[in-house]
């Protein structure tokens, strides 16, 4: 593997912040529609703030009207309020129906272009291999979703606050006055005293609620990881319930679920604790913001200095101040779900931008690692290398080898010896040790481990994999399946089932071969590829190879030799230290 050192000029581990996250979508190819949903959400905003403070000037009215006993207004205002409320509802339903539009739009940008750097250049590969984050699934599918909802919801909400702070701001300091007090024997005028009573309400209860509240966001960072842990345990048993149930091992698997389930128990009741605080301030907040506007402005009231229907004026307009000056406190349990949202998706992004983390800090690239280098030439060659651990110590050395079209290597040696992170290697998934690898520029490679994977689907997919089946007919796909002996399969090829549990270890292996056959590679490498087969259908399948491939490399690992007929050299890889690492040649089949 190419040192990959220049890719870490994406940034540091810390440069990934929350901005960085959102701005990539509203400068993206799709900006023109989302900004202008955006503008279309906003306007109805206002629209929305308007109607309400033209409800608040109705319910003053209304009242008056109520108090004088005034029966020809009353229709009027009956028919005024109808208008509204129905301008009110229409505007509303589509104003979150646009929201969602926009929300789903975001969501699936952003889940295409982190697949996109998920799974290009391997990174989904080294990820799980240097074990650099936990439950990447989880952040695609429901992180993502939590992200671009709650984003777009928080931000349009903060607007429309602003826009109701700024109107009924304006309606408080007009309507409610100014407030005569005593100080020293000296009187006092207080210009707007409702709004500065709503703005002292908002921020001691703002105050009081960060302090109260503020663990929490740590502690939802670790439920939605313990959750997640969770799930994926019950997936993993539900995919293995076969071997599980072979192993009799019900037993030890309910004890790990058990287990798993007690973190999500632990730290919920760390949750329950901390939220039971945070509802106490909340609860009381709002029930006290019930009373609190007209105890303040009682005393005008009384002093008959404005009407009753005015009273209920400047309680609406103090709710509305007090409420948007409360965005904090009502939308902080969102926050901070959207913190811990927010954490795990710098993470992740932190990790994709740094694909090579572990393998730049690692003893065993500090070297420069495994080169692996594009070459135009026919052939693959190895050149001084050595395999070693991602802690630095060293695995195994393997001697030049010069991998011609046409030839057929067979690798041997014990168990833990280094074989298949040979193949890792040359595949150029494992950069730790040092040495280089020249691999042609256009040659056809392809990677068959013990254990193929097969795509969910129909079987004509899982058979053509990674190439669409539709790149096949038919005929030439049930024709390839007959010669691997799966006569069974070659009539089902549009079934769909979860193929890796239908067909057994063996037809799973014949059907990994039959894949080769369609390809036809330039390279083919098999790790341990037929150590399902018996021996007489893992001859066949090299006869098949070998006839069919005639201008192809094979390069097969295997534990013993019983595959020597079928390939003319011979690597034996043993680990370093244990005895010096020999080769030779076999008989040409």
């Amino acid at each position: 593997m190419s040192n990959q050192s220049s890719g870490l000029a994406s940034g540091r581990p810390d440069s990934v912040s929350a901005w960085s996250l959102i701005r990539p979508y509203w400068v993206s190819e799709e900006r023109r529609t989302a900004w202008g949903l955006l503008i279309a959400i906003i306007v109805m905003d206002l629209v929305l703030v308007g109607i309400n403070a033209r409800l608040n000037t109705w319910n003053r009215d209304f009242y008056n009207a109520l108090e004088g006993r005034n029966v020809r207004e009353f229709p009027q205002l009956m028919l005024l309020f109808s208008g509204l409320a129905f301008a009110f509802v229409g505007i509303s339903v589509y104003n979150r129906y646009l929201r969602q539009m926009l929300g789903f739009r975001w969501r699936q940008w952003l889940t295409t272009r982190y697949l996109q750097q998920w799974l290009g250049d391997a990174t989904f590969y080294r990820i799980e291999r240097d074990r650099l984050t936990d439950n990447p699934d989880q952040r695609i599918a429901v992180d993502l979703d939590l992200f671009a909802t709650t984003t777009l919801s928080l931000t349009l909400d903060l607007l429309s606050t602003l826009e109701t702070l700024v109107w009924f701001s304006t309606i408080l300091w007009s309507t409610a006055g100014a407030l005569q007090v005593m100080i020293g024997g000296t009187p006092v005028q207080i210009p707007g005293y409702m709004l500065w009573a709503a703005i002292v309400y908002a921020i001691a209860g703002s105050l009081l609620t960060n302090k109260v509240g503020h663990p929490l966001v740590s502690i939802n960072y670790q439920l939605q990881r313990v959750e997640a842990d969770f799930r994926f345990g019950l997936i993993r048993l539900r995919e293995n319930a076969e071997q599980i149930a072979l192993y009799n091992g019900m037993r030890a698997e309910q004890s790990t679920a058990q287990d798993l389930f007690g973190r999500i128990r632990d730290n919920w009741w760390r949750v329950m604790q901390y939220t039971r605080r945070y509802n106490f301030v909340l609860n009381f907040y709002g029930q006290l913001a019930e009373i609190f506007p007209i105890v303040v402005a009682s005393p005008r009231y009384f002093a008959g200095l404005f009407s009753f229907g005015t009273l209920m004026q400047i309680g609406d307009a103090f709710s509305s101040v007090s409420e948007s000056l409360s965005w904090f406190i009502n939308n902080y349990d969102t926050l901070v779900q959207w913190r811990a949202t927010v954490n795990r998706l710098r993470e992740f992004r932190r990790v994709m931008q740094l694909p090579h983390l572990k393998e730049s800090v690692s003893p065993a690239t500090e070297h420069g690692g495994i080169n692996l280098h594009y070459v135009d030439e026919t052939h693959l060659a190895t050149h001084n290398l050595t395999l070693a651990l991602p802690s630095g110590e060293t695995l195994a050395s393997v001697r030049d080898i010069t991998v011609k079209p046409g030839s057929r290597w067979l690798v041997c040696g014990p168990s833990g010896s280094g074989k298949s992170t040979l193949l890792r290697a040359l595949a150029g998934l494992w950069p730790f040790g040092s040495g280089s690898i020249d691999a042609p520029v256009n040659a056809r490679m392809m990677f068959i481990p013990q254990q193929s994977y097969l795509p969910p689907g129909i079987l004509k997919a899982a058979l053509t994999y990674p190439l669409a089946a539709t790149e096949f007919s038919d005929e030439e796909c049930g024709e390839t399946m007959r010669l691997c002996r799966l006569e069974g399969y070659a009539d089902r090829l549009h079934e769909s089932d979860q193929w890796w549990r239908v067909l057994s270890p063996g037809e799973q292996q014949r059907l990994a071969a039959a894949r080769v056959l369609l390809h036809k590679p330039d390279y083919v490498f098999l790790d341990e590829a037929t150590s399902a087969l018996d021996t007489e259908n893992e001859a066949h399948l090299y006869r098949l190879l070998t006839e069919r491939l005639p201008k192809g490399a094979i390069v097969s690992v295997a534990h013993g030799k019983s595959l020597a007929e079928f390939h003319q050299e011979t690597l034996d890889v043993v680990r370093a230290g244990e005895q010096t690492v020999a080769y030779g040649r076999t008989p040409t089949a």
